[in-house]
């Protein structure tokens, strides 16, 4: 399996797009951009089967309806956060310059840590909260990749003063769900560049003491 990274709109979100050599994808967190990111697609000639959001702020959710739209694929979110998508005060764009985000309700709604298989993709689901309630992880054991969404950053972590933020829940779920992990997984975070397991254990300052 290969992997992209598209840095999206004002943020920089990142979206992920993995690939198979099909070239079926998964679209991880179409933040924004829609047509930038279908002109992508098209160019490389992928097929994409599924969206997957690792949580739903606005800036990880903007693409989902032109992405849905132009490919006929289910929406995947976790059940905590299924509201947000439809709703600006949730999803904290309701005060944003760009305007407010309002996405259809999702098609697949993640119950809990499982195992969920997507065509040729099988990958485990991970709740990690702390940054948003239904924050979610996606770990891909075979390429060796964890998708952690706002979760954990190179060098840092996601934000925890925003609307369900908990600080303390936040580093758990880094400790007890991420950092398990093999120390040579690639980290492809939801914003900035990607990093590893090993290297966040040995130099983030914000997991000192783990």
């Amino acid at each position: 399996m290969e992997w992209k990274q598209v840095p999206l709109g004002q943020m920089q979100t990142n979206c992920y797009v993995l690939k198979k050599e099909d070239f079926s994808c998964l679209i991880i967190d179409p933040g924004s951009e829609g047509e930038k990111l279908i002109q992508y697609l098209r160019e490389e000639d992928l097929k994409p089967i599924a969206i997957v959001l690792t949580h739903a702020h606005y800036d990880h959710i903007g693409a989902v309806d032109t992405i849905r739209s132009a490919y006929d694929i289910p929406v995947y979110v976790h059940h905590l956060e299924k509201d947000w998508l439809s709703s600006p005060a949730l999803n904290l764009s309701e005060k944003m310059p760009a305007g407010k985000v309002q996405v259809n309700e999702a098609d697949e709604i993640i119950m809990g840590e499982q195992e969920l298989t997507i065509e040729s993709f099988s990958f485990k689901i991970y709740e990690t909260p702390g940054h948003s309630p239904g924050s979610i992880s996606l770990y891909f054991e075979d390429a060796g990749i964890v998708c952690s969404g706002d979760a954990l950053f190179s060098g840092s972590i996601g934000r925890s003063d925003l609307p369900g933020g908990n600080q303390e829940l936040l580093l758990k779920s880094i400790h007890d769900k991420l950092l398990t992990l093999p120390e040579n997984t690639a980290v492809l975070c939801g914003h900035g560049p990607v990093t590893t397991i090993g290297n966040e254990m040995n130099t983030n300052p914000f997991l000192n003491g783990f």
